[in-house]
């Protein structure tokens, strides 16, 4: 006899008592239908399976009340259905788990079996830290206590996966119960080397050769350790110093830990790591001493490195906290015994101190991966995922361009879950389950480059260049600066030439400048920041100024990457004006960005304006926005072709002359011809709801009510710039 079931409609609990528990609030009436009793453990079904334990609760019949946790275990959200049914439990004999890198290193496998104790879990699910207070004799104080000395108040954010079970299936921990890191400690093991993380990196590479894109760097890196730990008597022959104190530097996610942990794992060495995000956020006191216990573990051990991630946020540059100089003495001392690490992806925004001989004295760069880099690191990615043939992974690096290993993971991640969707609709076997071309490309509308999440992007809505209709030669002069450098760079190199530095796009209103920055992004092959003009002035000292070298820093890290400048004019007027100060402090950033003792690699500046007379000149000099494009309005043809495009959705009767119409519109931007189209089906509208199709007279109507927006002296203006310019015309 098969066990009862029933189907309710799961609703995120507001409890905070619940709250990632793995607890499912039920009514007393369904805890009956189903024969459970309270606590008992039951199965829920939605995408995919967990577990939770059962209780009494006051919501509805037909609603079951589930914490966070539990939805993202079972791949559902808030209003969705899930099946429940009684499920037998088996007792632990092996629990297997793996979390950060922090929990790992500091929480102990027997303080983990206590916060694990009276919850029910199966291999798959995430499971907090918080222990449970539902089981009798259940002494969540001392976990509660155990947890806050070992991570401080992260642990109550903390999330670990359960990877393994002995038995398979829903298990519940005993005290007999072997609990176990995975890779790592387990219960049992000698208390010494609790200390001693295992880490669980976003790429996990056996060795250095598995590396992909950062081969360099781990072959400098090993050079040194092997020579500090197992040479040491070298250095001392010749009367240098045996410390080795080493900043590795690069792109937030772009595998910075994770070549350390591979190198150290080559030599022999142990790691200790310390995520420095989660110590600052501490008190002063219970941060130092954080700091002390994880110079104390990595001294206890050798050979041993002592990593400390993202520096920046214990050690800032900027009004540095009271702890900062007891910070660096702890350091200090911990170079007497161990190889001192450090990561960052802010090297500006490090203690000055941190970089004195004794401390930091060496310094490893890893840069974003190129498209060929990123092509091998999905190959290594996906080597264990069912692909569909003919998946082309190059095409699909051509398309992420700013991504660094940590945003490839979220792209598998999301490609797999597109593929499972769609396999769920489908009726085949199992085994027919693959992920295909379009799961990988279309993950892309979702996962965002780290690079980019907090940058303004260009919505391009599908569209290319060859979208655009007309402007041949302001196409072709984009392409050139733009797409070629990325298409053809052996060509730049081989004929000694560096590729344009910038763009300027000027033409009256209205005429497509943006329209074509859009069609330009819609090629995928380039991050896009846009900026407004104005947006990056700032009314106190020296913001404007890091306003702008914080853009120019970020599309550098999502190379090859295209700035654009919106109405370029107000970011960059001529200096010496009647309210100057603040904006030729600007202007003069943007040159040293365009045209500094640093070379501009891999990003290109587009500009946009209808008043070129008033950029300032010095921004139009050769290596900087040395290609003018002039847009001008568009001409019947282009009319008629920007009409045909605008009305390629709107049913046209059949004696509409769409060419006809554009021959009449002299004065009209291409904004206005877009405009036309729409307000003529508005009039359709007005007219009849049940209209089907927009006849001429309605055409003719939207034209009382769409007047030409283009000033006829402003054009001539434009039209006698280009002309003194020498600048051809579209």
């Amino acid at each position: 006899m098969s066990a009862p079931q029933i189907t309710l409609i799961a609703r995120l609990t507001t409890s905070a008592l619940d709250a990632r528990r793995g607890v499912v609030r039920l009514h007393a009436e369904v805890l009956d239908a189903l024969g459970l009793r309270q606590w008992d453990a039951v199965q829920l079904t939605g995408n995919r399976r967990s577990v939770a334990l059962a209780g009494a609760g006051q919501n509805a019949r037909g609603v079951a009340l589930l914490d966070d946790v539990t939805l993202s275990n079972l791949g559902l959200t808030d209003g969705a259905e899930v099946v429940i049914a009684p499920v037998e439990v088996s007792a632990a004999r092996s629990i297997t788990v793996t979390g950060s890198a922090l929990v790992t290193c500091s929480v102990s496998p027997e303080t983990l079996r206590l916060a694990l104790a009276g919850k029910v879990l199966t291999a798959g699910d995430a499971v907090s830290l918080l222990p449970h207070y539902l089981t009798p004799g259940a002494n969540a104080e001392t976990v509660r206590s155990r947890l806050a000395v070992a991570i401080g108040v992260s642990w109550t954010t903390e999330l670990l996966t359960v990877t393994a079970t002995d038995p398979p299936g829903p298990v519940a921990p005993h005290p007999s119960t072997v609990v176990a890191w995975r890779g790592g400690l387990r219960t049992g093991d000698p208390p010494a080397q609790s200390q001693v993380p295992r880490p669980t990196p976003a790429v996990v590479s056996s060795a250095v050769t598995d590396l992909v894109g950062a081969q360099d760097a781990a072959r400098r890196l090993t050079e040194w350790l092997e020579l500090s730990f197992h040479r040491s008597d070298l250095l001392r022959s010749l009367g240098a110093s045996t410390r080795l104190g080493v900043a590795v530097r690069g792109p937030e996610g772009v595998g910075k830990a994770t070549m350390v942990h591979a190198v150290a794992r080559d030599v022999g060495a142990q790691v200790v790591e310390l995520a420095a995000p989660s110590v600052a956020a501490l008190a002063p006191d219970v941060a130092i001493q954080r700091v002390r216990d994880a110079v104390a573990a990595a001294c206890e051990w050798h050979p041993s490195v002592l990593l400390i991630t993202d520096i920046e946020t214990l050690l800032p540059a900027t009004t540095p906290p009271p702890m900062a100089t007891t910070v660096l003495d702890a350091l200090a001392l911990a170079l007497e015994h161990a190889v001192l690490v450090v990561t960052t992806a802010h090297p500006e925004s490090v203690d000055p101190r941190l970089r004195a001989p004794e401390l930091i004295d060496r310094e490893l760069s890893l840069g974003l991966p190129d498209a060929r880099t990123r092509t091998e690191l999905l190959r290594v990615l996906l080597s264990a995922m069912p692909l569909a043939p003919g998946v082309d992974l190059a095409a699909v690096s051509e398309r992420t361009p700013g991504f660094v290993a940590a945003d490839l993971v979220a792209l598998r991640r999301e490609a797999a879950v597109r593929a499972a969707l769609r396999h769920s609709s489908a009726t085949g076997p199992k085994s027919d389950l693959v992920v295909m071309q379009q799961d990988l490309l279309g993950a892309l509308d979702t996962v965002r480059p780290i690079s980019m999440s907090t940058s303004n992007t260009v919505s391009t809505g599908g569209l290319t260049l060859d979208d655009v209709g007309d402007m041949t030669q302001t196409k072709q002069a984009l392409t050139e600066a733009v797409l070629w450098p990325l298409r053809y760079p052996d060509s730049f190199t081989r004929l000694g030439i560096d590729p344009p530095r910038g763009v300027l796009l000027y033409g009256p209103p209205g005429c497509g400048k943006t329209f074509l920055v859009r069609a330009l992004a819609g090629s995928g092959a380039l991050s896009v920041f846009s900026v407004k003009g104005a947006e990056l002035l700032d009314k106190w000292l020296g913001g404007s100024e890091q306003a702008v070298r914080e853009l120019f820093r970020r599309a550098s890290d999502a190379s090859p990457a295209l700035i654009f400048l919106d109405e370029v004019d107000a970011l960059a007027p001529r200096r010496g004006g009647f309210e100057s100060g603040s904006t030729d402090r600007v202007v003069a950033s943007l040159l040293t960005e365009l045209d500094g003792v640093e070379p501009l690699r891999d990003v290109v500046v587009i500009g946009a304006t209808n008043r070129p007379d008033l950029i300032d000149p010095a921004l139009l000099r050769p290596g900087r926005l040395e290609r003018l494009v002039y847009v001008p309005p568009p001409d019947t043809d282009a009319r008629a072709a920007i009409l045909r495009s605008a009305a390629r959705n709107t049913p046209l009767a059949a004696g509409v002359d769409l060419g006809a119409v554009a021959g009449e519109l002299e004065g009209y931007s291409a904004a206005d011809c877009a405009a036309l189209i729409r307000e003529a089906a508005l009039t359709a509208m007005r007219e009849s709801m049940e209209a089907t199709e927009v006849t001429a007279a309605q055409l003719t109507a939207a034209r009382r009510a769409v007047r030409p927006s283009l000033d006829p002296r402003q054009v001539a203006e434009l039209a006698g710039y280009a002309a003194a310019h020498g600048l051809a015309t579209s």
